[in-house]
C-alpha cells in the first residue's frame, strides 16, 4: 500500500497540515490568501505570510479537508457532523461526515470530514477526485 504523502508548514503555535492527494485544487487557498500559498513557490505554503486567525479561517473553507491543522498543546477534537452531500458545479462530488468506502480492489478506508469523490472520469485516483476536471473542461 502506498504510503500518504503529508506536508506540514509552521507558523508559531499552528502547523497547516497538506495532504495532497485529498486536493481537489478548487484554487480557495489561493484566491483566499495568496500570500500564503503560491503554487509556483519553494514552498508553495507559507504559514508566516498571514495570522493564525486567517489561516484557520481559510483552512475551513478547504472543501477536500487536503488542507487542515494543528495547534500546540491542544489535543485534536473529531468532529462528529452529520452526513452531507454537495455536487460541485463542474466539479467532484463533496461528501462530508465520517466515510466507510469500501475500494472496488475490497481495500477500507474510514474518511472523515469532507471527501471528494470524481464525477467526470478522469482521475487518476479513482474513487476520489484528484482535479483532472479543470485539465478536461468538465462541465456537469
Amino acid at each position: 500500500m502506498e504510503k500518504e504523502i503529508i506536508k506540514e508548514y509552521a507558523n508559531g503555535d499552528l502547523t497547516v497540515i497538506w495532504k495532497p492527494k485529498k486536493c481537489i485544487h478548487s484554487e480557495i487557498c489561493v484566491k483566499t490568501l495568496p500570500e500564503v500559498y503560491d503554487p509556483n513557490g519553494k514552498p508553495w505554503i507559507k504559514p508566516e505570510n498571514a495570522s493564525i486567525e486567517a489561516l484557520k479561517s481559510q483552512i475551513s473553507k478547504c472543501p477536500s479537508a487536503a488542507l487542515t491543522y494543528r495547534i500546540a498543546g491542544e489535543k485534536a477534537v473529531e468532529e462528529n457532523q452529520e452526513t452531507e452531500c454537495t455536487v460541485v458545479q463542474n466539479g467532484p462530488l463533496l461528501v462530508s461526515g465520517t466515510l466507510k468506502v469500501t475500494l472496488a480492489n475490497g481495500t477500507i478506508e474510514t474518511k472523515n470530514r469532507s471527501t471528494a469523490f470524481c464525477r467526470c472520469g478522469a482521475s487518476t485516483n479513482k474513487p476520489y477526485c484528484d482535479g483532472s476536471h479543470k485539465k478536461i473542461d468538465f462541465e456537469g
